[in-house]
């Protein structure tokens, strides 16, 4: 078995090996991964934090010995806290990284970073907080950075901020935690799931205060949420169907 890290500030994981192919994902900085098949320009690898599997280019990743993968897997994440920062090489170069970067493998990438970092668990109230960083971020299918989020890139990543693990996927962070059989008792920072029209849950977003939601839609943005779904208060209409909603912490 092999295994890496992500050397840079975000790498896309793709469906199938080929840059045509769809984005499923993204590595951010630090991230680490098992190499589980090389071919001549790309690898297939499962990353350690959610086990999602993809196709990523050899020359967009670092390889590391076993011993620096465990021990970096053995450790909680230490995560940048800002927006954007930067971690600096040996030779005083900058390379700028997005929030939620991981920096427990600067010693395999001889880097070093003096800024702000999250680490353990944070108490629930603190989700909310983590997710307004994120308002008006652009939605980007697969994206999981401030740059460029989807809908469950956003949840995972707003909850990893705060010491906790979600699967990559709406669906499959569907099914973690324990679900609430009325809005009335949600709390701010409990997940909210959506589906469609044949049932398949397709959407997730942050549940607030007083009926208030944050989630992905075109951006990150705040709105309405009623036992119908979403409500938009700009289009004037039900944007999202309920489907439940899930007390992870």
């Amino acid at each position: 078995m092999q295994y890496g890290i992500c050397p840079l500030s975000i790498v896309p994981l793709r469906l199938a090996p080929s840059d045509e192919s769809e984005m499923v994902s993204q590595l951010l900085y630090g991230e680490h991964f098992k190499i589980l098949e090389e071919r001549a320009k790309w690898s297939r690898i499962r990353v350690a934090f959610d086990a999602c599997e993809a196709w990523v280019r050899n020359k967009q990743i670092h390889r590391i010995e076993e011993q620096s993968y465990i021990k970096i897997n053995s450790e909680a994440p230490l995560l940048t806290a800002d927006l954007i920062e930067f971690v600096v090489n040996e030779n005083q170069q900058l390379t700028p990284v997005p929030m939620g970067s991981q920096l427990n493998a600067n010693f395999c990438l001889r880097n070093t970073f003096d800024g702000h970092t999250v680490s353990g668990i944070s108490a629930k109230e603190n989700i909310v907080k983590t997710a307004l960083f994120y308002q008006n971020s652009p939605h980007l299918w697969g994206g999981k950075s401030p740059l460029g989020i989807d809908c469950s890139g956003f949840t995972q990543m707003v909850y990893k901020l705060n010491g906790y693990k979600l699967q990559r996927n709406a669906c499959d962070q569907a099914k973690q935690g324990e679900a609430l059989s009325f809005i009335e008792e949600s709390e701010a920072g409990d997940l909210v799931f959506f589906d469609d029209n044949e049932g398949i849950i397709n959407h997730v977003g942050i549940m607030m205060q007083d009926n208030y939601i944050i989630h992905v839609d075109e951006k990150v943005r705040i709105d309405r949420i009623d036992h119908s779904g979403i409500f938009n208060t700009e289009l004037r209409r039900h944007t999202h169907k309920l489907r439940v909603i899930k007390k992870v912490i």
